[in-house]
């Protein structure tokens, strides 16, 4: 199958855009020092804006991909990682499942790209077990909303990085050693 990757954060934008929360990326690239540059996701791609989603959607159609891996942003749709989900968050990505839908690209849903609730490290991360089970809740929420329209699904990109960069090396977010 002919496909690209994303990561939500590499490429959206919109950083507090509609409710959104805030993410163990947007904190950890804001701190100094810790990435070249100082460069952050706040905007990236802005393909959260409707219109460069809608051109990015169709520059994939022209490349005759067949399948999209993109990430759900969880503090996006879940601003606390707990609690009430964001109407607006889980919106656009209805408008991304759809868009590819509609260009006959198959959608592959990354649950986890790294992209952690800052109120959920707050209280622990992945190190408290609560953090599971509001996984669990994130999962099937978004399970319900989009199982119709996406057949690929994956839990998490990459878990040795996130593991071993994130939680030893403290290289990646949430930069702990």
């Amino acid at each position: 199958m002919w496909g690209a990757a994303t990561s939500g954060y590499q490429v959206e934008g919109g950083a507090f855009a509609d409710g959104k929360g805030a993410s163990i990326w947007d904190t950890f690239t804001h701190l100094s020092g810790r990435i070249r540059h100082g460069d952050h996701g706040d905007v990236a791609c802005n393909q959260y804006d409707r219109d460069q989603l809608a051109a990015d959607l169709d520059l994939a159609a022209a490349l005759g991909l067949h399948a999209y891996i993109f990430s759900v942003q969880w503090p996006r749709v879940q601003p606390d990682g707990r609690g009430r989900f964001n109407a607006r968050g889980l919106g656009y990505y209805d408008a991304v499942v759809d868009g590819l839908c509609a260009r006959g690209i198959a959608p592959a849903l990354t649950l986890y790209h790294w992209e952690l609730p800052q109120a959920l490290q707050d209280r622990g991360g992945w190190m408290a077990r609560d953090t599971v089970d509001r996984f669990v809740d994130y999962a099937a929420a978004l399970h319900a909303r989009l199982a119709d329209r996406v057949p690929i699904w994956i839990t998490q990109n990459e878990p040795y990085t996130s593991a071993w960069l994130g939680h030893g090396e403290g290289t990646h977010a949430p930069g702990l050693k």
